[in-house]
């Protein structure tokens, strides 16, 4: 992808859960359209419990857990070498919780994937608002992994979405868009949805609703201005529509094969409801999410 970091892996966490393997065969493929090495990594979260007993059974338990979390990480890298044997594989298991290991990880990444949910408090990759807070705060673009996994056929022909909302919308958020449909050689839907909730019905046929749907899709054609000459082959359908964001996203995202947004790293998604939507699509799109933060090093930069 041009606009990404060549030479930078993807990350990858494991942890064992079928969450994780699925999140392990969508970042091996992704390296393989990238030409990027692909890194797996294992957060181990040892917290030492007095209630094991003496320090030698507690240092037992910890070399227990430790190997049960290297097999389950040799076993993601088979995966990913049956899947894409061509990629290149690095792996490492890596002490710390899970956010601390991947948002490190990040910082020298060019994508972080992440299945949507892990095992267990201790041991899980990720629980509850970790998933957010990294989407949120990465220092490069996170992809959370869901849904139910298509047939590779049956996924390849499924555009890209991209939500665009009614603030300025992240350029880097835009560019990787562009970038995830120019190397899958699929259309891209650009989402912009406005929404205007009118408090007294009354006045509601006064208003000149065809006009500001105009309006709105002259709005969308500006923030996408320019990209078409950048990415000729990419073919574009806008989609304009009246309601809630997170609900327009949502019907998207059963026939696509990845939903992209982006988010200016407080924990909203740029000009989407605060809170809602991020839950929204992270924990009930049909497909994986890519959270791009303005600030994040993704394909604006190089364009």
């Amino acid at each position: 992808m041009g606009g990404q970091h060549p030479g930078r892996s993807i990350v990858v966490g494991v942890d064992g859960s079928e969450q994780a393997l699925q999140a392990v065969r969508w970042g091996a493929a992704e390296a393989e359209r990238r030409h990027a090495p692909l890194r797996l990594v294992s957060a181990f979260a040892w917290v030492p419990d007095d209630s094991v007993g003496h320090s030698g059974l507690r240092e037992r338990y910890r070399e227990i857990l430790l190997e049960r979390t290297e097999i389950r990480l040799r076993g993601a890298v088979a995966v990913a070498e049956r899947e894409n044997p061509g990629v290149e594989i690095d792996h490492q298991v890596m002490v710390g919780s899970p956010y601390a290991v991947l948002g490190s990880e990040a910082r020298r990444s060019q994508l972080v994937v992440v299945g949507d949910r892990g095992l267990t408090r201790v041991e899980g990759l990720l629980a509850g608002s970790v998933v957010v807070e990294l989407a949120a705060h990465a220092a490069c673009p996170v992809v959370v992994v869901r849904g139910t996994e298509r047939d590779p056929s049956e996924r390849a022909a499924l555009p890209v979405v991209v939500g665009i909302g009614g603030s300025p919308t992240s350029e880097a958020a835009v560019a990787f868009a562009y970038d995830a449909a120019a190397v899958r050689q699929v259309p891209l839907v650009a989402v912009h949805t406005w929404w205007c909730p009118v408090v007294d019905p009354m006045t509601a046929p006064l208003l000149d609703w065809d006009a500001i749907e105009t309006e709105e899709r002259q709005l969308l054609a500006d923030r996408l201005a320019g990209w078409a000459e950048k990415y000729p082959d990419v073919r574009v359908e806008y989609l304009v529509s009246c309601g809630p964001p997170a609900r327009s996203l949502l019907e998207q995202t059963d026939g696509a094969q990845l939903v992209v947004v982006g988010s200016q790293g407080r924990g909203e998604f740029v000009g989407l409801v605060l809170g809602s939507v991020s839950n929204a699509l992270v924990h009930r799109a049909a497909c994986p999410v890519a959270v791009v933060r303005a600030a994040a090093g993704g394909g604006a930069d190089a364009l």
